[in-house]
């Protein structure tokens, strides 16, 4: 039940748009945060059906489990409006840019001024402040800039963008214990607070080790494709019938490698004899490895090195991940109704808490336009008559077509 998870009785205003702000407000909801995604009124062929575009995986995966409201902000009414949620919210969520928030209004100190203890949440492009501040930012420029994309791919090849929109999920994840932090804080003080963080940010964090290489030491790392920077042997391998991931660093995993693969003349290689001569002889030790590994097929491989403490693994396709019996143990797909096709499946929270044990299912897929704009003006206090008179003029849409 929502109403035993640990965000219950907050309520968030989800003001984001695009990837990295939904990914935030996400953590929110899955775990029990009451979140009304607010949106503009559609446009006149958006009106004629409210659930067009429901059918997209990625918007379904990012604003699951919300609720609803299409309000105008550009208009004084709507603002007006909106400011009356804001004194019984907990959190404000948003990521436009400096200038889009100030000219609307709802900015940090404009908000505050209704209710002082906000949690006001933003992510940018580049930081709220500085030389970059006002530029646009989405993932694969900021994959460009942080310096990740100089150390993806194979070496001589040129740079190579992560398959995935790492930056944006990685700010929004960021941002989601930024406000964990910020609403523990204001139990202690009664404070409310600003808490932001931006792309750039988030991914020159998350270049962790590589990235205090070069704060420390001003060393720049490189590409090295799919082997490990610093340890030997440590990537992807040939079996017989295709890749396998092998990590045999270290003098006991390498030991129990050679032992498992009736490999143990490598263990009197001059070139295996420590890490930093693996390391000066990487190309070398990676083919020795590799012509050690071809021998045997993925699976053969598998069962032969985890057993004896030598992580390995295949090489997945997405479906065949999803399809693992470990996936399928885990349980992380899960159902969400849906107005049009009955259920969908989308991918869960991969937070585990043995206190608050998984529903199992989403109680909400993503909201249509305006779905519950009623109903939620209703809980702060609107009558039907005053939805219907702010329905007229504009200011907020509650026709649902499903």
């Amino acid at each position: 039940m929502t109403s035993s998870l640990p965000l219950s009785g907050y309520k968030v205003l989800d003001l984001t748009q695009a990837r990295a702000g939904p990914t935030a407000v996400r953590l929110l909801t899955d775990w029990g945060a009451t979140v009304y995604r607010i949106v503009p009124p559609p446009s006149a062929a958006l009106m004629e059906n409210d659930y067009s575009g429901q059918d997209d995986p990625d918007t379904q995966n990012l604003h699951r489990n919300k609720r609803g409201i299409s309000l105008d902000l550009k208009s004084s009414r709507g603002l007006e409006l909106f400011m009356t949620l804001v004194e019984s919210s907990d959190v404000i969520v948003e990521n436009f840019r400096a200038d889009v928030k100030h000219r609307l209004g709802v900015d940090y100190e404009a908000v505050t001024k209704v209710n002082p203890n906000i949690i006001y949440a933003s992510i940018s492009g580049f930081g709220q402040s500085g030389p970059y501040s006002d530029r646009p930012g989405v993932d694969q420029i900021t994959q460009g800039t942080s310096g990740l994309m100089s150390v993806t791919g194979e070496p001589g090849r040129g740079p190579v963008r992560v398959g995935i929109a790492i930056s944006d999920t990685s700010a929004g994840m960021f941002l989601g214990q930024g406000i964990l932090l910020a609403l523990l804080h204001r139990e202690r003080t009664g404070e409310g607070q600003w808490v932001h963080t931006s792309l750039l940010e988030a991914m020159l964090c998350k270049l962790d080790f590589q990235g205090s290489r070069y704060t420390m030491d001003g060393d720049v790392a490189e590409q090295q494709g799919n082997f490990h920077p610093t340890n030997v042997p440590m990537g992807l391998y040939d079996a017989a019938d295709g890749p396998v991931n092998i990590s045999a660093s270290g003098e006991r995993m390498l030991r129990s490698f050679c032992n498992a693969l009736d490999a143990t003349h490598l263990l009197d290689d001059p070139r295996f004899v420590d890490e930093p001569t693996r390391v000066e002889h990487r190309a070398e030790v990676n083919a020795e490895v590799n012509a050690i590994t071809a021998r045997f097929t993925v699976a053969e491989l598998v069962e032969k090195l985890n057993p004896v403490g030598v992580p390995c693994g295949p090489v997945y396709s997405i479906g065949e991940a999803f399809d693992d019996p470990q996936a399928q143990h885990l349980n992380m797909v899960w159902p969400a109704p849906h107005p049009v096709r009955g259920s969908i499946n989308l991918v869960r929270t991969p937070i585990n808490m043995s206190r608050c044990p998984h529903a199992g299912e989403f109680h909400h897929c993503e909201p249509a336009p305006g779905e519950h704009t009623e109903e939620i003006l209703a809980e702060f206090g609107f009558t039907a008559e005053q939805v219907k008179e702010l329905s007229e003029q504009g200011v907020v849409h509650t026709k649902v077509q499903p």
